[in-house]
């Protein structure tokens, strides 16, 4: 238990280098809002610059012990997923935290640049690459480094359909979102084990923000062009939703608390665990799957065309 976590107990951060994707609203705002008071600077990665210059004015307007930055990431394109990732490296020495929290949720079916489906695209497979070319970077930064992986309380409802990934032959919006999101926790334990594998001093975790009031709810029926779905959307936000401030305090929770160890997953630890201080918690029993993580890995390799220079991960004992 973490006794009540908020960000009056955030450490210090000065020094300290954060990207966080998603940073122009929502979570990923509030995040990099928080991390900037405590001293970080923080890289905050946009689909939209004007939208993330907007949101960096709010931030620096709050005159913040840290200092945020913004630069462009659509992890819809691994071109710009890897041009991201160059310029990061040619302008900054060390990365302490990468914070893999864009995603998209439950939007009607539509394609990335590369063909991807757009959920499992953004969702998993740009953060994937994206975590892989700066792999080199967290590795050389002094101390231990992290990578936190935003996934959701729907990944409880997921698998993998290898099948038909893309959602090519069947697609449900819902299914696709909850495939993405089991991507995300099973991805983030892999790396956990892959990290420990090669001996680096890296650590990797996986949270989820409970539901909190974001843009994320309204996407979809945008999309869709349904009323009726919009309206319910802001209503359920309204009565049932916490604060984006306070749902992106398991992912600041997993980003900066001392001595957290990788392979955990942090979520709100209140009623149905969609609200609430942070907490260490168990996901779902499919994200523990060796091998069907083994194969995801394997998988997003191949589409993504992004190799990690890692050791694979040490078979589990049998018996």
């Amino acid at each position: 238990m973490t006794n009540g976590w908020t960000t009056e107990r955030m450490p210090a951060l000065d020094g300290r280098t954060v990207v966080v994707t998603g940073a122009n609203s929502g979570v990923g705002f509030e995040a990099s809002r928080a991390l900037a008071s405590e001293g970080a600077h923080v890289v905050m990665a946009c689909r939209s610059v004007e939208r993330g210059d907007d949101a960096a004015a709010r931030i620096r307007d709050d005159d913040p012990r840290g200092s945020v930055e913004v630069s462009e990431l659509d992890l819809a394109d691994l071109s710009s997923v890897e041009s991201f990732a160059e310029g990061f490296e040619a302008d900054h020495d060390e990365l302490h935290v990468l914070c893999n929290n864009a995603g998209v949720m439950a939007i009607p079916r539509s394609e990335t640049e590369d063909g991807f489906e757009t959920q499992f695209g953004v969702n998993h497979l740009g953060h994937f690459a994206l975590t892989g070319h700066l792999l080199d970077s967290l590795r050389e930064t002094p101390g231990e480094a992290r990578v936190v992986t935003q996934s959701s309380g729907v990944h409880e409802r997921g698998d993998i359909n290898f099948d038909d990934l893309h959602g090519e032959h069947s697609y449900d919006e819902w299914g696709a979102y909850a495939q993405s999101k089991l991507a995300n926790v099973l991805f983030a334990y892999e790396l956990q084990r892959r990290l420990d594998a090669s001996d680096w001093d890296v650590a990797s975790l996986a949270c989820h923000p409970g539901y909190a009031d974001t843009n994320l709810q309204r996407r979809g029926p945008e999309l869709a062009d349904s009323t009726v779905r919009l309206w319910g959307a802001k209503a359920a936000n309204a009565l049932l939703a916490q604060s984006a401030e306070k749902g992106a305090l398991p992912m600041l929770y997993a980003a900066t608390v001392p001595n957290v160890d990788g392979g955990e997953y942090v979520g709100p630890g209140g009623l149905l665990n969609m609200r609430g201080p942070p907490e260490v918690q168990r996901s779902s029993d499919r994200s523990y799957d060796r091998d069907l993580a083994e194969r995801l890995w394997s998988v997003s390799e191949d589409l993504t065309g992004v190799r990690y220079d890692l050791e694979a991960a040490i078979p589990a004992e049998s018996g």
